[in-house]
């Protein structure tokens, strides 16, 4: 009986050898870390020498894997107009999940997601990623000459990017703002100039830094000595959701902004504290906001930009009533000495609002720098505004 025991503990013992070495094994086989502290051994977004990109995901477990951006069309498609959208990956025998687009990708930053059976996620291998209104996207730079403009540069001197939170007692929230103070300003004294800088209809207070890049631009315009020191305060655009509100023309945003954030600004941070030295622009939702609350205050804002926005979407019953409700403050910005900078892509879907808003200016008697580029309504033209538009500030 003791024998039996002895063989059959003997025998309990190789199994226990030999079923972790079968597992190892397999997990050998697949392309998830080995091991607690293991990290994945695989590049999830590889740039390629002819300018081609190669995305990777480990989902040994999905059925269906494929990069979605609303960045990258026609790179990756956006799914417009019904087409198939993203670039569909396929995967080894390790779950590894793979894929390059066809055509190369330009220098500059773009956003990205993996769609994982149905789900957007993003890369978990992704160091950096850009807040929207609610969610997250991953992204990337691709490197080269055509986007150095927007390029961290270590031979540069760069400012601050801080999170500011304050309470707005307009809206009865906590609210928070992204700001940039030039380089030299955390050891210094000096006041400077600001322009508040708005971003787009589901986006947040991180876009503008974190794919519009612009503290990057800015601190690369200082270098080149083109553009003039400013705080640039970066506000979340969008309000608390409430029956009958209305996301263009956002009369909360314009409280906040106007009761709440510019006091907590000056308040806090060593601003010169006059329209002369204070400017606002945004891009689309936020061009709204700039038209609304911008441009027809100069007794707040000395100079206004204008991204991808205008007039007219409802018909010319919209320019009338915005010019009715505005008249006062339409006849003062005619006599300030700063042009309004408008700007906008000959592919953008909001195209067609041009003509009517340069008719406003010109009928109001209201000077204006019309930019009109290539592209549509997205972040490759946005950025670019925002490198022309700053050196027009505060000469």
């Amino acid at each position: 009986m003791f024998g039996r025991q002895v063989a059959l503990t003997g025998a309990l013992i190789a199994a226990a050898w030999v079923l972790p070495a079968s597992a190892q094994e397999q997990q050998a086989e697949s392309c998830l870390p080995q091991g607690i502290f293991a990290r994945p051994d695989y590049t999830s977004v590889e740039p390629l020498p002819d300018g081609r990109v190669t995305f990777r995901l480990c989902a040994p477990d999905a059925d269906n894997v494929r990069v979605t951006s609303n960045d990258l069309d026609p790179w990756i498609p956006g799914g417009f107009g019904g087409g198939e959208r993203g670039l569909a990956l396929t995967h080894d025998a390790s779950g590894l999940w793979s894929g390059t687009t066809e055509l190369p990708i330009p220098a500059d930053t773009y956003r990205y997601n993996f769609e994982v059976n149905g789900a957007r996620v993003p890369d978990p291998m992704a160091v950096t990623f850009s807040r929207e209104r609610s969610g997250i996207n991953s992204t990337f730079e691709m490197l080269g000459e055509a986007g150095a403009f927007q390029t961290f540069h270590e031979d540069v001197p760069h400012g601050t990017v801080s999170i500011v939170q304050y309470v707005s007692s307009t809206l009865g929230a906590m609210r928070e703002a992204y700001v940039y103070t030039p380089p030299g300003y955390m050891n210094g004294s000096e006041s400077y100039p600001v322009l508040y800088l708005v971003h787009g209809a589901g986006d947040s207070a991180h876009s503008w830094t974190s794919v519009g890049r612009a503290h990057y631009i800015l601190d690369n315009l200082l270098a080149e000595g083109t553009a003039e020191e400013m705080i640039i305060v970066m506000p979340f655009g969008h309000t608390p959701d409430r029956p009958g509100a209305n996301m263009l023309a956002n009369t909360d945003f314009g409280s906040d902004l106007i009761d709440d954030l510019i006091p907590h600004i000056d308040a806090n941070f060593r601003t010169i504290a006059n329209a002369e030295h204070r400017a606002m622009a945004g891009l689309s939702m936020g061009g709204a906001h700039t038209l609304n609350f911008g441009l027809p205050r100069p007794d707040l804002f000395g100079e206004v930009g204008i991204f991808s926005m205008g007039l007219g979407m409802g018909g010319p019953e919209q320019v009338s009533a915005f010019e009715e409700a505005n008249a006062d403050g339409l006849a003062a910005r005619a006599a300030s000495a700063e042009p309004v900078y408008l700007a906008m892509g000959v592919d953008d879907f909001l195209y067609g609002t041009v003509a009517p808003t340069r008719e406003l200016f010109e009928r109001h008697g209201i000077a204006h720098h019309y930019n009109e580029s290539d592209g549509g309504h997205t972040w490759i033209n946005w950025r670019r505004y925002l490198h022309d538009f700053l050196p027009r500030l505060f000469r």
